[in-house]
């Protein structure tokens, strides 16, 4: 079976109203668009592949204004979530985004989740290191998240050990400068900057993959050293955690 690949990016409370979460987003769309043209056509989410495929738009800065300027995309009066899809309809469904933005909670990270197609088609397309380390690069300008990862999902049940966000490596990881500075790690580890904004590590110029244990060990000991470097703060500290 078929792993399945993915972004996940997270910044804390930062709130921001529809106007810049707008700006954000069609900045995000546009330099995704230009990684692959798997990721030119969307769609907002349905209750059915035929529902979602009447609800193509155009991914400005003014549609998404108009979106979060509906009580659906509205997280009551502190942020905004949207969910969009590629419309790839076979097998795997191709690939999706979910985001949540704009929020102030202190428990709750805002985040932007990018699924990568599962159908061993869409992965031979998309899951490559161009692709994955520009998705990552688009994240990182528009959002300006504190912490993102490349990873399948083996490996991130591997590597997170079940704690918080905010504590392992993947294929990818970014790292904002605000988490500090990322130090020379070993071959074949690639280490380089995104603008002003950060750092990214891809761990192996090919797809990563938790079959692989020469590939589980060099992120267990790269993980070992950047948590040396105190770069894997939780991004929910537990005291900001609700209490039930």
């Amino acid at each position: 079976m078929s792993e399945r690949y993915g972004i996940k990016a997270y910044w804390g409370h930062r709130p921001e109203p529809a106007d810049e979460c707008a700006r954000r987003a069609e900045t995000f769309f546009r330099l995704l668009g230009e990684c692959h043209s798997d990721f030119t056509q969307w769609y907002e989410k349905g209750n059915s592949a035929r529902e979602a495929l009447q609800l193509g738009f155009e991914p400005t800065r003014e549609t998404f204004q108009r979106f979060f300027g509906r009580e659906k995309y509205q997280i009551l009066d502190d942020g905004f979530a949207f969910g969009a899809w590629t419309g790839h309809v076979e097998q795997g469904k191709g690939g999706g985004v979910t985001l949540s933005c704009g929020s102030a909670a202190e428990f709750a990270p805002n985040y932007l989740w990018l699924s990568l197609p599962k159908e061993a088609l869409g992965q031979e397309r998309v899951v490559t290191g161009p692709v994955v380390s520009g998705a990552m690069r688009a994240i990182a300008v528009a959002w300006e998240p504190e912490w993102a990862v490349a990873t399948a999902d083996g490996l991130w049940d591997e590597l997170s050990g079940g704690s918080r966000l905010g504590c392992f490596v993947g294929w990818m990881t970014y790292f904002s400068r605000e988490r500090g500075e990322v130090p020379a790690l070993p071959a074949p580890v690639h280490v380089e900057p995104v603008g002003d904004k950060g750092t990214l590590v891809t761990l192996t110029s090919e797809r990563l993959t938790p079959s692989n244990p020469e590939h589980v060990a060099l992120a267990w000991r790269i993980q070992k050293l950047l948590e040396e470097r105190g770069l894997f703060r939780l991004m929910v500290h537990p005291s900001a955690r609700p209490k039930v």
